[in-house]
């Protein structure tokens, strides 16, 4: 059970990813014509497109893709119950209040691995990677203010290790605000 676990967890995690970073490209005015976008958009498209048409979008806020990944973690701990019980569980309730709390869980480890992704493309790259624009596009308005306080020291930028310490605070302190439940998920 164990492996199997692991393989749906993996793959809905996955997925959820895909689905949070087409909503934070959004949000971010990121260039969708660059290869990186066309990949989420195109992974995403089958379902949200659908949606869209059902579910209206508020200003810049896309609902029908919100709505999706919320559905998708919902669906991930039904999933994943099913698996343990060996394949006979309830709807409960709870469900909806674990798949809202694995969704901002989701958000905040997708910010950490872009962010973790653009500071290791930045040792190798030269600047000329389609992926690594799309990244600063996403990272850079939550850098900036960080860069503003905390110049650059020795040629190093620490503005990202400031945000990385700051997500770990939030992390530990939802924690200890919802219980050890927040670190399950």
């Amino acid at each position: 059970m164990n492996s199997m676990t692991f393989l749906l967890s993996t793959l809905f995690d996955l997925y959820i990813m895909v689905v949070l970073l087409r909503i934070w490209l959004q949000a971010a005015r990121a260039d969708f014509y660059n290869p990186f976008s066309q990949f989420v958009v195109k992974a995403t498209q089958p379902v949200v497109a659908p949606l869209r048409r059902v579910i209206p979008s508020i200003g810049s806020l896309d609902l029908a893709t919100i709505l999706f990944a919320y559905v998708l973690c919902v669906l991930k701990f039904v999933s994943l119950n099913l698996v343990a019980s060996g394949g006979s569980v309830g709807f409960d309730s709870a469900f909806l209040l674990i798949g809202f709390l694995s969704l901002i869980k989701a958000a905040g480890k997708l910010l950490f691995w872009v962010l973790l992704l653009r500071a290791i493309l930045s040792w190798v790259s030269q600047g000329r990677s389609p992926i690594e624009y799309v990244f600063h596009q996403l990272t850079e308005p939550m850098l900036a203010p960080v860069r503003k306080i905390l110049p650059a020291m020795g040629g190093f930028d620490l503005s990202v290790l400031v945000l990385f310490i700051a997500l770990q605070f939030i992390n530990f302190l939802v924690g200890d605000l919802i219980g050890p439940i927040w670190f399950q998920l």
